[in-house]
């Protein structure tokens, strides 16, 4: 049962963390200077290097950093990325540059072929979609930076919102229980998380040999560091096989590989209908279907995903039916969740307070992304070990919202430290904090801003 269905979700505390780490007026400036040098004149890119598009789940968290500094970009940032919606309401998980090179980044706008695809925007993009974190964003910006312009930029937002959760709550509710499927590890934003090592092992690589085509990460990136050449030849396989189908989401059950049911996905879409209901408000639409909607995901997320067990939420592989048996760090994320039942919310809090996650008031280190204590942990290859600055902003919120101020300060300090040492890195050794990924990343400046803004009110000016 979901507590408190319907009733308005109350603002997120801000609370001074009671050991402010390094004060560091150079960071704030780090931040700011990471951030313009990444301004793509309507948009942020994540970093000058690796990622030379518009990304969907960097722009909502960049957007918030950008509240902090010149909230303008704040606006233009989501405008941007959702002027790229398609009909069917999917926002897709990479907006390209047509004045980038095509050979710049694979895969390509030529390899995804959108342009040629019925109910999409003239601009090229991908044909898949990332976490919807961005009512959750737009409203956590919004209200950090209050304004005229942003209510009007919530009012040009709401419905392409409404229309994003409709797609996801519509055509990707693969498993009919109320929730949304991925059909690609990259939809997830934690691409080769060992969460998806089954489903993966199951997918064909025949269309997408290894060597086939050029890999443009490991030129920017140490190979040790990336997801190996089998998990990209399936990346790659399951592309080609859903645009194979014109990216239809009709028959997905029927025919495609890899279709996952996964907690931070869902967990984001439970979160975006609490914040459209705050947005609702702001701009005088009804607030009630989103509580509604909100409360119904909840309960689909703990009925489904939770695993009693292992005390935490795992994928479920709708091809078997099975939840994976990794315990990452997608198992925490549920907690930003505000219905999220007392039992869930304690399971979650000893789960990430175990050996396997660490979390305490005083972090000696940042969050992993996979159990540290697990075989298969790996501190340096993407997403199997490293820690994040968008996951620990994420499960920091959901810790702020369910009155836990202290464990939230303790990873606002650990990312805090890490960045005051290494620099506004793609991701960081969850050991040492050494930098590591790509260097001047965007949402790592973006949310170190937002932390520094609630560490003793420290203004950002």
């Amino acid at each position: 049962m979901v507590k408190h269905v319907g009733s308005p979700v109350e603002p997120v505390p801000t609370p001074a963390v009671d050991r402010p780490p390094r004060d560091h007026p150079g960071l704030v400036a780090l931040a700011r200077a990471t951030l313009e040098a990444n301004w793509a004149q309507a948009h942020t890119v994540p970093s000058r290097t690796l990622y030379p598009h518009q990304w969907s789940w960097d722009s909502a968290f960049i957007a918030i950093g950008w509240a902090h500094l010149r909230p303008e970009r704040t606006w233009s940032e989501l405008t941007s990325l959702f002027e790229a919606q398609w009909r069917d309401g999917r926002v897709p998980h990479i907006v390209f540059n047509p004045a980038v090179s095509d050979e710049a980044y694979f895969p390509g706008p030529r390899f995804w072929g959108s342009t040629l695809i019925e109910g999409a925007p003239a601009r090229a993009t991908s044909g898949l979609v990332q976490p919807p974190v961005h009512a959750l964003a737009a409203w956590h910006a919004y209200r950090r930076a209050p304004s005229e312009r942003g209510r009007a930029a919530l009012g040009w937002l709401y419905p392409r919102l409404v229309a994003q959760q409709h797609y996801l709550s519509s055509r990707r509710d693969l498993g009919g229980a109320g929730l949304a499927s991925i059909v690609h590890p990259w939809e997830s934003g934690l691409d080769n998380s060992p969460a998806w090592d089954e489903p993966l092992a199951a997918v064909p690589t025949e269309e997408a040999v290894p060597g086939a085509y050029r890999r443009r990460d490991i030129v920017h990136a140490a190979a040790a560091h990336r997801p190996t050449d089998l998990d990209y030849a399936r990346y790659v396989a399951l592309v080609t096989a859903y645009r194979a189908g014109g990216y239809r989401d009709e028959d997905l059950a029927d025919r495609h590989p890899f279709l996952v049911e996964c907690p931070l996905f869902n967990a984001a879409m439970g979160a975006a209908e609490s914040a459209l209901a705050q947005i609702a408000r702001e701009i005088g639409a009804d607030p009630g279907p989103h509580h509604r909607r909100a409360a119904r995901i909840t309960t689909a997320l703990v009925d489904r995903l939770y695993d009693p067990r292992t005390g935490t939420f795992h994928p479920r592989d709708l091809r078997t039916g099975r939840l994976t048996p990794a315990r990452t760090v997608l198992g925490l994320t549920p907690v930003i969740l505000p219905d999220l039942p007392a039992e869930q919310v304690e399971a979650i809090l000893a789960e990430a307070g175990s050996s396997r996650f660490g979390l305490a008031a005083r972090m000696a280190r940042p969050l992993p992304s996979h159990d540290r204590t697990a075989a298969d942990f790996e501190p340096l290859r993407y997403w199997r070990g490293p820690s994040w600055m968008n996951i620990t902003w994420l499960v920091r919120y959901g810790l702020l919202t369910h009155g836990h101020p202290r464990l939230a300060d303790g990873l606002a300090t650990s990312m805090i430290e890490a960045v005051a040492t290494a620099g506004c890195h793609e991701y960081f050794h969850p050991e040492t904090g050494a930098g590591l990924g790509s260097p001047a990343f965007s949402w790592t400046a973006a949310l170190l801003l937002d932390l520094l803004a609630e560490t003793k009110g420290r203004a950002l000016g």
